[in-house]
């Protein structure tokens, strides 16, 4: 597996992520034996940490419900973080990234989490959860993000973060039999729970999750590539503010792709000045039939990129 792989590298070259009575640990549980493997864009998360499929009516949350007994948690918006356990100590913390491999901050949760779960020493365990700011922060949800990439530590520690846990997972069968339990199991073992009262006045909310509460009816809906099937997230249309559309410019992202960008009259959204948005690409212009000069409705998706959603006039 390529977590095992990756640390297997690093263990021979000298350059040790975990101890050398960590990485035996990890090695038994898998009678793992292979060295060699190269990873250069980051740390391979244990098990793959998925997005979740979005959904804006009620209908919709209704329809994926029916005949099936849901469980309803606040959807935080801070940064999703996985939590690598072996021997019962934690091992590893990673950012989520591209939800196949994220950057390893295990530093900064020396005193975030729990260091120990001493129930599970023979497994290795992945927790998921969500680094959040308390909402009273301005951009609460960037605060948190931006934290992670703080390379003093301190400082890290000295911000008013919170991680609240929301899966437990382990390779294999699930290791309770519903999600209602998961999260009892979650703090049982010292961890804050999304099922926490009072979460939504607290921290940052970006709608509702819905997920299936049996864990095998879950494993078995299955996943696409974005997503799991067994979980929504149900989130607002938010209305936009109104601007004018000056002129396109394109640019060259990191990965080489050149993509449209719009040049807006500036317009305050959520206190923050927006004069530029992303416009994806030119089908996107086309089906919303955009022209210079033309007056459009402008959002902020996940209350930071600014995003055009349709033609006014």
């Amino acid at each position: 597996m390529e977590l095992l792989d990756y640390l297997s590298e690093q263990y021979y070259n000298g350059n040790p992520v975990v101890s050398d009575a960590e990485f035996d640990i990890l090695c038994s549980a898998y009678n793992y034996m292979r060295v060699g493997h190269t990873v250069t864009d980051g740390v391979p998360h244990f098990i793959r940490m998925y997005s979740l499929q979005k959904v804006f009516t009620d209908k919709e949350v209704s329809d994926f419900s029916e005949g099936r007994v849901v469980v309803k948690t606040p959807k935080l918006d801070g940064a999703a973080v996985s939590l690598l356990y072996g021997g019962g100590k934690l091992l590893l913390a990673l950012t989520r990234g591209d939800g196949n491999m994220g950057r390893e901050v295990t530093d900064k949760f020396l005193y975030l989490v729990p260091q120990c779960i001493s129930a599970y020493t023979q497994k290795l365990v992945q927790i998921t959860g969500e680094v959040v700011a308390p909402k009273e922060i301005p951009n609460s949800r960037n605060f948190a993000a931006g934290s992670l990439n703080l390379k003093d530590v301190n400082e890290f520690h000295n911000r008013p973060l919170t991680f609240v846990a929301y899966d437990f997972q382990t390779e294999g069968e699930p290791k309770t039999e519903t999600y209602t339990e998961t999260l009892n199991l979650l703090e049982e073992l010292g961890f804050q729970s999304v099922q926490g009262e009072g979460l939504e006045d607290e921290f940052p909310t970006d709608g509702d999750v819905f997920r299936v509460d049996s864990n095998t009816l879950y494993d078995n809906m299955g996943f696409t590539a974005h997503h799991p099937k067994g979980s929504v997230a149900r989130k607002e249309l938010k209305e936009g503010v109104l601007s004018r559309l000056l002129d396109v410019v394109w640019q060259v992202g990191k990965s080489g792709v050149v993509s449209p960008v719009a040049i807006l009259e500036p317009v305050n959204i959520n206190d923050a000045t927006v004069s530029r948005a992303t416009l994806h690409n030119i089908q996107y212009i086309r089906a919303l039939n955009l022209e210079i000069g033309c007056q459009v409705e402008v959002i902020r998706s996940g209350e930071i990129i600014p995003r055009i959603v349709r033609r006014v006039d």
